[in-house]
């Protein structure tokens, strides 16, 4: 019960933080539109590239090289850093709702395995790659595995925004 307490204190306070209101309640659309906007264009971003390398190992477009898609990586990661101050905004707006749901750990948990699969996808799959840029056994089973992780983040981040 303490601990409840605590957390719900220290929930409340961040949530009632001056950078919190000014995201949740001020009438600028640079607060929570821009915020928000920022976060859809990040999640775009890093699940759509993601999207694209897993497709290309699954054998969609298998006349488009494999060893320049590394080069999309850097730019997820990018994504992910803008998905993470504008999320970490998001959550801080409305603290004492989403850090108690459910949901917003399930997003958390599909998120590290996303980018667990990123890691992976480049150190087995690039960094495997033969001079016949196919892709080296078992990148299929990483490039599912990334594709769920990332629909998994999506749906659980809408259903948080919703439910």
């Amino acid at each position: 019960m303490f601990l409840a307490t605590e957390a719900t204190g220290f929930l409340d306070t961040i949530e009632n933080l001056g950078y919190s209101t000014w995201v949740r309640e001020s009438p600028s659309k640079f607060a929570y539109p821009t915020v928000l906007l920022l976060h859809v264009i990040g999640m775009g971003t890093a699940a759509g590239l993601g999207a694209l390398i897993s497709l290309r190992l699954l054998g969609i477009s298998p006349k488009l090289p494999l060893r320049p898609l590394e080069s999309l990586i850097p730019l997820i990661w990018g994504a992910f850093w803008v998905n993470v101050i504008t999320g970490t905004s998001l959550l801080m707006a409305s603290a004492t709702k989403r850090a108690v749901d459910p949901l917003f750990y399930i997003k958390l948990v599909f998120i590290a395995a996303g980018l667990t699969m990123l890691h992976r996808i480049r150190k087995n799959v690039f960094g495997r790659l033969g001079p016949s840029d196919s892709p080296p056994e078992g990148s299929k089973t990483l490039a599912w595995a990334n594709l769920v992780c990332w629909m998994g983040v999506i749906t659980a981040g809408r259903l948080l925004a919703y439910l």
